[in-house]
Formats: structure tokens, C-alpha cells, sequence
């Protein structure tokens, strides 16, 4: 089965998609496991009924750790409360990759610490939306001297090692 992106969802309502991405954040109730998919599109909450899928299938979403990377297969299902009016209702989930323990969490992070785990920081939703901006500026500022034929020129480092001092 071919693999679907998240901003493409609208296209597959009512079908049964295949997607990979990460596990963003997951919630427990009776009987259900909801995981937040992330692929870099958007993101999508996926439901895990134990009466609808295979044991291994729910015990594989208990034991899921934040981050890891997942194969998921269910039905595109509208639903005007999610972010992005749809969800899945999951058949199939594979692990891709297990994530170790996250070490960002909600509560209040120092410059230092954060900057040592950037990796995972710029997985956050607000680090990911000024990746967004600062794409679309950078773009836009390029294409504008672009279309006025302007040439871009890449200029040579004058201090190609680090500067002691």
C-alpha cells in the first residue's frame, strides 16, 4: 500500500490510507490508546479500539514511546473537532523505530539545555511553525531578486577557522 501524507488526508476520506511519521504525544482510555502522528505535513490523531484490532496490534500502542516512528494503517474518518478534520481509526501499526526516553517536556526548559537537545526541540510545534516563517520569508525574499534578475553570489569566508578571542 502506497504511503499517504497527513496534508493530503482530505483526498482519502472514508478510505484506508498507510502513513509513517512520528509519535508525537499519546493518551490512554478504556479500551482505546490516541496517538498523535507528526510527518511533517500536519498531524493526526489516530485511534486504537482493543475490539478492533489484534492484540498485539494494542499492546504495541501501550508500550509506544514520544518520538518513535511508526507505520500506521486505518480509515480516514471526518472529524470537525480534530486540528485537522480527520482522524484515523487504526487497523495496523508497525514500529519503525523506537525512540529512548524524551527529555523535553512540557515544563520550563534553560537556553543551554535546549540547545543540546536541538535536534528534538525543533521537533516542538512552535520551533516547527517559525521553520515554517522563516522558509516561506527566505523564499519569497530570494524569489523577488530572482525574478528582477538579480544573481545570487555566494561571497568567500575570510575566517574559515573559528576566531580565538
Amino acid at each position: 500500500m502506497e504511503t499517504t501524507i497527513i496534508k493530503d488526508l482530505k483526498k482519502f476520506e472514508e478510505e484506508k490510507v498507510t502513513m509513517k511519521g512520528w509519535l508525537t504525544n499519546k493518551r490512554s482510555g478504556k479500551g482505546l490508546e490516541f496517538l498523535i502522528l507528526r510527518d511533517g505535513t500536519g498531524y493526526i490523531q489516530c485511534i486504537v479500539n482493543e475490539e478492533e484490532v489484534k492484540p498485539e496490534v494494542f499492546e504495541l500502542a501501550k508500550a509506544l514511546s514520544q518520538e518513535s516512528s511508526i507505520e500506521i494503517s486505518g480509515l480516514i474518518v471526518k472529524d470537525e473537532r480534530q486540528v485537522g478534520g480527520y482522524e484515523m481509526q487504526v487497523s495496523n501499526l508497525n514500529l519503525i523505530g523506537e525512540a529512548s526516553a524524551y527529555p523535553i517536556t512540557n515544563k520550563a526548559h534553560g537556553v543551554e539545555f535546549l540547545m543540546d537537545n536541538r535536534h528534538l526541540w525543533l521537533r516542538s510545534k512552535r520551533q516547527w511553525a517559525i521553520m515554517k516563517i522563516r522558509n516561506r520569508l527566505s523564499f519569497a525574499i530570494h524569489s523577488f531578486f530572482q525574478n528582477d534578475g538579480f544573481v545570487q553570489m555566494d561571497a568567500p569566508l575570510f575566517t574559515g577557522n573559528a576566531v580565538e578571542g
